[in-house]
């Protein structure tokens, strides 16, 4: 029987932790074979899965306020932005090497993932808005 409605099935809501932690243990297998320099069929893709999973969750966890598709686009772009970044930081000081590119984005991620509880507590006041006062004279 097929339940009709807006909440998800419980199958599906089961299965994202189960997903998560897949995605978890697919990135550090990565960022441990990039690290170690051990040669394997799997050390390319699963770093790349690492270089793309780990910035991208780091700046999801900033980003608590967006809808979910938003919040997918902006993480997945942010994560490129800061690979990029790094890559090129590391080519223009001449210290570019896989090892240190890997350990600069597993810092810089948990840098990010360490802070956004904290940016989560401070709160915006916007103009105009009912903790704005205006002085008239």
């Amino acid at each position: 029987m097929q339940a009709i409605g807006n909440e998800p099935s419980t199958a599906v809501t089961d299965s994202l932790p189960v997903l998560a932690g897949a995605a978890l243990a697919v990135s550090a297998v990565g960022a441990a074979l990039a690290l170690a320099d051990l040669a394997s069929p799997l050390r390319a893709p699963f770093t790349l899965f690492f270089l793309i999973v780990a910035p991208a969750c780091a700046v999801a966890a900033g980003l608590r306020g967006l809808e979910p598709l938003g919040r997918l686009v902006a993480s997945a772009a942010g994560a490129v932005a800061l690979n990029l970044l790094v890559a090129q930081t590391m080519l223009a000081t001449h210290t570019w090497s896989i090892r240190a590119g890997v350990a600069a984005i597993a810092a810089i991620s948990a840098l990010l993932l360490l802070l956004a509880p904290a940016r989560a507590r401070i709160r915006v006041r916007r103009p105009g808005g009912p903790t704005a006062r205006r002085r008239t004279s």
